[in-house]
């Protein structure tokens, strides 16, 4: 299976971050507008990713949920319909969340730089050290480091987990305080 070094974090100042990342990255950037769709998983996350109606991705991957350079291992299928298989895992699996995102993919050597607007969050950016083969994961954190460094990601701004954790965190903070607003008997007396 093959295995990426990844750190995600929130982007403090997605401007400047992006001219940063423009002058290291070997290639133009791209955009791509993602909907991400999380399915029930006895390990690990399953999500069916889609770029357009004719062009998605199923992708199975494990990593730690910590802040900082944690290693993942993951599997990708293309799918030509993407819409239809999200039909079939939803009525198999049920979806556990939803992101929408507009991403902005640059590279530098063996890794993607992800400059990430999400629908709900904001602004974050994720690097991805795609591991050779015969690299260790140590070499790949080596690699997060100085492109951190380089990009002026601090510690501090690093985050665990996946975005539909993030979102689904968000969500029930808003419940939370909308019940608080709302402070009239559930029983209606």
């Amino acid at each position: 299976m093959p295995s990426n070094i990844e750190i995600k974090a929130r982007a403090r100042d997605p401007e400047r971050l992006r001219r940063l990342a423009e002058r290291l990255s070997d290639i133009p950037p791209e955009v791509l507008e993602q909907h991400d769709t999380f399915f029930p998983s006895p390990r690990g996350r399953l999500k069916l990713r889609q770029f357009s109606p004719r062009s998605g991705e199923l992708i199975f991957y494990c990593r730690p949920d910590v802040a900082g350079a944690r290693q993942s291992d993951y599997v990708i299928a293309q799918t030509a319909s993407p819409a239809d298989l999200r039909a079939v895992l939803s009525a198999a699996l049920g979806v556990n969340g939803t992101v929408t995102k507009t991403r902005r993919l640059l590279r530098v050597g063996q890794t993607r730089i992800h400059l990430d607007e999400v629908a709900g969050l904001g602004a974050f950016v994720e690097l991805e050290v795609v591991l050779r083969e015969g690299q260790t994961p140590e070499e790949g954190r080596r690699v997060a480091r100085q492109l951190m460094a380089a990009l002026e990601i601090d510690e501090s701004e690093l985050v665990a987990g996946a975005y539909a954790d993030l979102l689904a965190a968000a969500d029930a903070v808003q419940v939370s305080k909308a019940a608080q607003e709302d402070p009239s008997p559930a029983d209606g007396g």
